[in-house]
């Protein structure tokens, strides 16, 4: 069993995006277009009717070949046309868009931190399959960020 976790377990990356940071933030900060682009949330919706604000609550609803589920998630930043993310649990996972004026156009950097309460929750529901799990989570954020980003990219650049 796994216990004691003190490290969380990061990952980023950032693709250059031909529009102005404000178009940028407002398309990654509305979380419930999120199924145009990420691998594995399909839909995303504002709990309550909320929005995009420090605070706010969403739930998505996530779908891999071997499982479907939903989680529910926090906004901890919403700083416009600069920062956008949520902690998924919360507490488990933090993701986050970082966004600044880069080249005539915006740096989009997506990261993602795997926090250790998240690793500990894993431990207690994983037991013995936790370690494959947790690396299970850190290599689909290590494929998916970088298809993220490009679809972000191709979505925003069609426009």
């Amino acid at each position: 069993m796994m216990t004691g976790m003190t490290e969380s377990l990061t990952f980023a990356d950032s693709i250059h995006i031909d529009a102005d940071p404000m178009t940028v933030y407002r398309t990654v900060a509305d979380v419930t277009r999120t199924g145009e682009w990420s691998p594995v949330c399909r839909e995303c919706w504002w709990d309550d009717g909320d929005g995009p604000r420090a605070g706010a609550w969403f739930t998505g609803r996530n779908v891999t070949p071997g499982r479907e589920w939903q989680t529910r998630s926090r906004v901890v930043v919403a700083d416009e046309g600069r920062r956008f993310g949520w902690s998924v649990g919360p507490g488990r996972v933090i993701w986050t868009y970082s966004v600044q004026e880069a080249d005539g156009g915006t740096l989009l950097t997506e990261s993602w931190e795997f926090l250790p309460e998240g690793q500990e929750f894993f431990a207690e529901k994983y037991g013995e399959r936790a370690s494959e799990e947790i690396a299970a989570r850190t290599a689909s954020a290590h494929t998916g960020i970088p298809q993220t980003l490009a679809a972000i990219k191709q979505v925003i650049e069609a426009r």
